[in-house]
């Protein structure tokens, strides 16, 4: 930026896109001087550099802005997770997959562990029949993203939400910025009708 251009000769673009063409870069300075703004070093790898003319805080102020407006339509998602045993009992079983299946309704990734103690790692047959069970009573809301694999003394699986089922997040949380909107339009109208 400015005084910071290391190179002797510079390609100028205006601030409204027209070329300017090559010139040293104080001449270039002092025609962004002169019109009050700033001259930006955009393609510094080209021969020669090329560099713009431009209002910088400006420039920072609308990357930001763009910045804020991409990580507002992005949806996150994290990895939740539910811990059994290979003998767990079934009605826990349940209560563990009611679990599984509201992280996945809430557009969370879900993995299942299967922790093994002392005996029980000579029969990870069972707690790996346990973990098929458990992603088969998931599969009509999850698919199965990374299948059963052992991992010192557990095994895990770890299961996404189906498309359809973040579709349908995305949907509800448009509605209710929807009714958001409504409602804050509402308010001014109430204000002045009580006034």
């Amino acid at each position: 930026m400015n005084d910071e251009i290391r190179a002797r000769e510079v390609r100028v673009v205006e601030d409204d896109g027209g070329m300017l063409g090559v010139m040293s870069v104080s001449e270039a300075i002092r025609l962004a001087e002169e019109k009050g703004l700033d001259l930006i070093e955009v393609a510094p790898d080209a021969s020669p550099p090329t560099c713009k003319i431009m209002d910088y805080g400006k420039y920072k102020y609308e990357q930001k802005k763009k910045e804020n407006e991409s990580r507002k339509k992005q949806t996150v998602i994290s990895v939740k997770e539910i811990q059994i045993r290979p003998r767990t009992d079934s009605h826990d079983l349940g209560v563990k997959l009611k679990h599984a299946r509201r992280f996945l309704e809430g557009g969370d990734k879900t993995k299942i562990t299967m922790r093994f103690r002392g005996r029980e790692m000579a029969h990870q047959d069972i707690g790996r029949e346990l973990l098929k069970k458990v992603m088969e009573e998931l599969k009509d809301i999850g698919i199965v993203e990374v299948a059963p694999k052992m991992e010192g003394r557990q095994m895990f699986a770890l299961v996404a939400p189906t498309p359809a089922v973040l579709k349908e997040i995305q949907k509800k949380k448009k509605e209710e910025v929807a009714k958001a909107k409504a409602a804050a339009e509402k308010r001014p109208e109430a204000e002045k009708s009580a006034n």
